[in-house]
């Protein structure tokens, strides 16, 4: 029986794709840090970071403490002071990044669909960024954590791996009490979206154009744009893409 969803955000619900955005992220990025760290070398650090968040496996570790034991000591400028320039940066300048979004209609009526359904939905996004910058997306999305009462939305102040990992997976269904096999995850991408949640057992719908599909994945219960899985939804309901 379904009892969860978990979304994924960007080229999910958000129409937003990372080779565009991520570079586009860290230019603004490093010009707001420029006064305080040279651009080459905060971009080095940050990447060694990120890779300590990807690394983690421990449940006593969020991610965002293992970014910073990662970040803050290879610099050469009070935490504090670095801390509270990324604050202002994603009050002041992350909110610009939204032009190289697209909201995607149908991701509004499928989390109102499935809430009205009395299913937990969780945002499910690789948590490698603040709550500011997920909430942000959110809105840009049109689905806002202020007018949608979501189970979970995953940031890295509060998980303990990325989506690269099925422990990532096993924390959210702890976090929402739902066995795997009465879940659905919904995204994009096969090596994080896909094959992670697949070797927990979650049922998965697979947002692609892709017409071939690998025969890997026995959990795969569809695939298809966003547009193609609301159609699904709207016809058969959601409890056809666990049986």
């Amino acid at each position: 029986m379904l009892r969860a969803v978990l979304f994924d955000l960007d080229d999910t619900l958000l129409g937003n794709s990372m080779d565009r955005f991520l570079p586009a992220y860290f230019e603004e990025l490093t010009r707001h840090l420029a006064h305080l760290v040279p651009p080459r070398h905060l971009i080095s650090e940050l990447m060694r970071a990120t890779a300590a968040m990807n690394a983690n496996d421990d449940e006593t570790i969020t991610n965002e403490e293992a970014f910073a034991s990662a970040f803050y000591p290879a610099m050469e400028r009070n935490r504090s002071t670095l801390e509270l320039a990324f604050q202002q940066f994603y009050a002041e300048e992350f909110p610009k990044l939204e032009e190289l979004t697209q909201q995607r209609p149908e991701a509004r009526a499928l989390v109102s669909s499935a809430l009205e359904q009395g299913l937990k939905v969780v945002v499910a996004t690789n948590p490698m960024f603040p709550r500011i910058a997920v909430e942000q997306r959110l809105a840009w999305a049109g689905v806002p954590v202020d007018e949608f009462d979501y189970a979970l939305v995953t940031t890295y102040e509060d998980m303990h791996a990325t989506k690269s990992s099925p422990l990532y997976y096993r924390e959210i269904l702890d976090r929402v009490n739902v066995g795997a096999e009465d879940a659905l995850m919904v995204g994009d991408d096969w090596d994080m979206d896909v094959v992670p949640a697949s070797v927990v057992g979650l049922h998965i719908y697979w947002t692609t154009e892709h017409e071939g599909i690998p025969a890997s994945v026995p959990q795969l219960a569809g695939h298809g744009s966003l547009s193609d899985l609301w159609s699904l939804v709207q016809t058969q309901g959601w409890t056809s893409l666990v049986i």
